[in-house]
């Protein structure tokens, strides 16, 4: 039997001529070009020359990312497949010599990316707390499991365990209770009887708004509010229980008592972590000029405590000599540090961000005490990811984003070559050494704040212009200044001589308080923005993170999405009309940076989120007090031009009961009704019906009318387990 030839098909691209047929089809082609995209991206990985740890704390913080962005369960998992899928086809290229590096990136990625997104969803399932499904008003026993002193608003916040006698399931609560009502018996441990009404916690107000309901899932609470009328103490707490905070607590009070007004109430919250006893106007005046970030204990304080017990502590150990020759001195005075750097975390309450510093600060300390390089991109990513493995939702917090692109940014500025060579040692007079560093103080406070606007207004829609120059005097005065002395004052009070040192402590704090006031209250000093998008937000979080983390020249390329986002700020449209998830509050951006509102509100609350959100700063004026607008005891009724043309926008006042067929009328001649209750079905306005049905769906709304865009609440929730708004129907 003759045997048939095989026909020779060539593959390599050197003896293939025109006349090859097989090497003409686009599969072939295709498959050629891939190959080819795939040699360059791990050529490119080898010569790129950046560390490899942050890229992969990157990729476990873009998997929590994806699972506050997708919506649904399945996404998730959808997320964690692709993951795991990422990682399987880098182990395939790992197999090929020239797929090395890419292989590796990609099985890197892979599963850390699918690791954030599992972490996070765990932790929501661990710790998510049902809320309430409406407000109730309970009489009820309660265990403090927390007590916070607000003394600048005359009451007392406590946290207490309870059950639910609905359900007969466990809760954890937080009521306000009236200085009136309050006992100092009234601590962790104790059991109080009270009467309080309680709501569920409060989901965004408007879109871009605090979610509250997000913060509350994570915290375990069900539900918020204040008490009515007395407290009882039904057991009191056992003489032992968590005496750190009655230390705490001690010590607060006896900050207080030795340094009056605002300056005290700074003072002790530095020293124990209290934040209670800020008046109102100097916390806006400290968040304006950019210093807010002073009084929360973080990075600054954390850090400036255990540089100082390490510095004391080596120059004191360095006076015994037999103890310098046989034991490595930096290694005890990094001990000493850590000690103190964890004491003064527990002292001020351990809050999250508190531990985070702590933990940053201990590595960095650790890196000294070995002789490696403190301060890297390595040492930051790796507190990053002890962060996001112990508190994941801690990633879409504004106090996150803003300590670690804070400390990025130092980093990244300071392992830079230029910057390397300008502060390279030379032979300088003092004054000019000195000049060198006060001008790269300020660079890096410029770059700080250019690092931190993105965050700041994505998530408060304000930002304090001149923080930069505020911060070059703010950060020495209370790092050298004011909290030293505050520590020397504590210590000389042992004995009784502490008074001076309290003295020139208020000074320094009062000298701060001066400068917070004089940056805020100059022209310009605040920048209000109305919503940023996720997107344009995505774009500045990738461009900083390229800028920071690759390296040479291709690392320009992050100013790219960053210059994209810019433009994106620039032509973000304010919104014309701002409706509540109750539909009890609508806000309208008026003439001149005025704000129109339907109902006045008793507290600043609605008012002050309707104003950043909309991006004014000007006069905030009733509805029934405006030239343009028709109102009655029921209804307000007033025409917007917009768009090159004219709405018609109608809104109920009260809840009485109107004629049907006057409503259907009314309705008929709107372009949008907005109503804080049920409408029937015969109101058919032209373009929009935004009653309490469409509201319990859609939670509040943001309009930019001459776009005919409307942006819901809703939209950003998804199924996660705080969202309370009802399916379509």
């Amino acid at each position: 039997m003759a045997s048939r030839g095989v026909t020779e098909v060539p593959l390599g691209s050197g003896d293939a001529g025109p006349g090859h047929a097989a090497l003409q089809h686009r599969h072939w082609q295709g498959r050629f070009r891939l190959s080819s995209i795939g040699d360059r991206l791990d050529a490119a990985l080898e010569d790129a020359g950046f560390e490899r740890a942050p890229w992969l704390v990157v990729a476990l913080g873009g998997g929590v990312a994806a699972w506050f962005l997708l919506p649904a369960s399945w996404m998730w998992a959808s997320a964690i497949g692709c993951g795991i899928l990422l990682a399987l086809a880098g182990w395939h290229w790992t197999t090929r010599e020239a797929r090395m590096r890419l292989g590796l990136a990609a099985i890197g990625m892979g599963c850390a990316f699918a690791l954030g997104v599992s972490l996070v969803w765990a932790r929501s399932a661990v710790v998510g707390a049902e809320a309430f499904e409406y407000p109730r008003v309970l009489h009820f026993n309660g265990k403090v499991l927390d007590r916070e002193e607000q003394p600048s608003r005359d009451r007392v916040r406590l946290t207490l365990a309870m059950r639910d006698a609905e359900t007969a399931t466990a809760r954890k609560v937080r009521v306000n209770v009236p200085r009136s009502s309050d006992d100092p018996a009234f601590i962790e441990g104790a059991t109080v009887r009270l009467r309080a009404r309680l709501m569920p916690p409060a989901s965004p107000m408007v879109p871009g708004g605090y979610d509250f309901a997000r913060t509350a899932w994570f915290m375990g609470l069900s539900g918020t509010g204040s008490v009515i009328g007395p407290v009882e103490l039904s057991q009191a707490a056992p003489p032992d229980v968590d005496r750190l905070k009655a230390l705490q607590r001690t010590l607060s009070a006896h900050v207080r008592a030795n340094v009056s007004g605002s300056e005290g109430t700074i003072a002790a919250a530095f020293a124990s972590g209290d934040r209670g006893s800020i008046r109102e106007a100097d916390e806006d005046a400290m968040r304006d000029s950019g210093l807010t970030h002073l009084l929360s204990i973080s990075g600054l304080h954390v850090s400036a405590v255990i540089a100082a017990a390490y510095l004391v502590a080596i120059k004191l150990l360095a006076l015994w000599p037999w103890l310098a020759l046989r034991v490595r001195l930096p290694v005890l005075a990094a001990g000493v540090g850590a000690v103190a750097g964890i004491a003064y975390t527990l002292l001020t309450g351990a809050e999250v961000p508190t531990v985070r510093s702590c933990a940053a600060a201990l590595l960095v300390l650790g890196a000294l005490a070995f002789g490696r390089e403190a301060l890297s991109l390595r040492m930051v990513a790796l507190a990053a990811a002890f962060v996001l493995f112990l508190w994941p939702e801690s990633l879409v917090g504004p106090s996150f984003q803003m300590s670690f692109s804070a400390v990025l940014a130092i980093v990244a500025l300071h392992n830079s070559a230029p910057v390397q060579q300008f502060l390279a040692p030379r032979e300088e007079s003092w004054a000019a050494r000195t000049s060198r560093r006060g001008a790269m103080l300020l660079i890096t406070g410029l770059v700080i704040e250019f690092a931190l606007m993105p965050i700041v207004l994505f998530h408060f829609h304000r930002a304090g212009v001149y923080g930069a120059f505020a911060n070059v005097v703010a950060i020495p005065l209370v790092t050298f200044v004011s909290m030293p002395l505050i520590a020397i004052a504590l210590f000389l009070d042992t004995v009784g001589l502490g008074a001076p040192a309290w003295w020139m402590a208020e000074f320094s704090l009062e000298l701060l308080l001066r400068i917070a006031h004089w940056t805020a209250e100059q022209p310009g000093a605040v920048k209000l923005m109305p919503q940023m998008s996720r997107f344009t937000f995505a774009l500045f979080a990738a461009g900083g993170l390229w800028l920071a983390l690759w390296k040479g020249r291709k690392r320009t390329l992050g100013l790219v999405p960053a210059a994209l986002g810019v433009c994106l700020v620039v032509t973000t449209p304010t919104p014309d009309l701002l409706i509540s998830g109750d539909g009890r509050h609508v806000g309208i951006a008026g003439e001149d940076d005025r704000l129109l509102m339907l109902r006045e509100s008793r507290s600043g609350y609605a008012q002050d989120n309707l104003q950043e959100l909309a991006g004014t700063s000007g006069e905030v004026i009733p509805l029934r007090g405006w030239k343009g607008a028709e109102c009655s005891r029921d209804f307000c009724v007033i025409a917007l031009e917009r768009g090159a043309r004219e709405w018609q926008v109608l809104m109920a006042r009260s809840r009485d009961l109107v004629g049907e067929r006057a409503l259907a009328a009314a309705c008929e001649r709107a372009d949008i009704v907005v109503a804080d209750r049920y409408l029937p079905r015969s109101c058919q306005p032209r373009w929009l019906r935004a009653d309490r049905r469409f509201l319990d769906h859609s939670g509040g709304l943001s309009i930019a009318l001459s776009e005919g865009k409307i942006s819901r609440v809703a939209d950003t929730q998804g199924s996660h387990g705080w969202w309370r708004g009802r399916d379509s129907e």
